[in-house]
């Protein structure tokens, strides 16, 4: 027998999509015979329905190892396709929907590509989607290797090792630091920037 573990409305991560979503319709399946359901799945609104185990509470992630510059997670949600039909779109992976990643803990602010574009690849967008949103972890998680292997005596440690953590400062380097015309640029508080004065003309 089943139960339902989850309800209508609970934002759930859904692990074979690898993106957060709503759960639209809870569906329970009957048999004669049974007073209880014998399985129970879960519409969230991405073209099929899933079982409890491919689901996770909100409450059950942890904030931590997903966790990118300023404590702000890194999420990838689907936003509905509003210039395509779903029929139109029926090779996409999940059809009627697009991949946005969202940096701002208020569900906006991030990344996403025009609808054209998504349409020429989606299953290379859609890796590029996953890529982005890990990216944060797998900083993380060469900021830490790179931190041991200057806590530890490098002669002790193989050459290969040291050579990826070198190769990862320098990758930081690059992350970190700001344009040249950022550093250099005077702060003018009367003056506008550039990008607004370009995007205008």
């Amino acid at each position: 027998m089943a139960k339902a573990i989850f309800h209508r409305h609970q934002r759930v991560y859904v692990e074979p999509v690898g993106t957060w979503a709503v759960i639209e319709v809870v569906k329970p399946v009957w048999v004669a015979g049974f007073d209880e359901p014998i399985r129970v799945t879960y519409d969230c609104g991405l073209g099929r329905d899933f079982r409890a185990e491919e689901l996770t509470a909100e409450t059950e992630i942890e904030s931590t190892p997903g966790e990118a510059p300023g404590n702000t997670p890194w999420r990838l949600m689907r936003a509905r396709n509003r210039v395509q039909a779903t029929e139109e779109c029926a090779h996409h992976p999940y059809p009627g929907t697009y991949p946005v990643i969202v940096t701002d803990p208020n569900d906006w602010g991030g990344w996403r590509v025009p609808g054209a574009e998504y349409d020429r690849d989606p299953a290379l967008i859609e890796m590029q989607a996953r890529l982005i949103t890990a990216a944060p972890r797998f900083f993380k998680l060469a900021r830490e290797l790179s931190d041991y292997v200057k806590s530890e005596a490098s002669p002790l440690l193989p050459e290969e090792v040291v050579r990826i953590a070198r190769r990862f400062e320098q990758l930081r380097r690059v992350i970190e630091t700001p344009p040249p015309e950022a550093q250099t640029r005077p702060l003018d508080p009367q003056s506008e920037p550039e990008v607004t004065a370009t995007a205008a003309q």
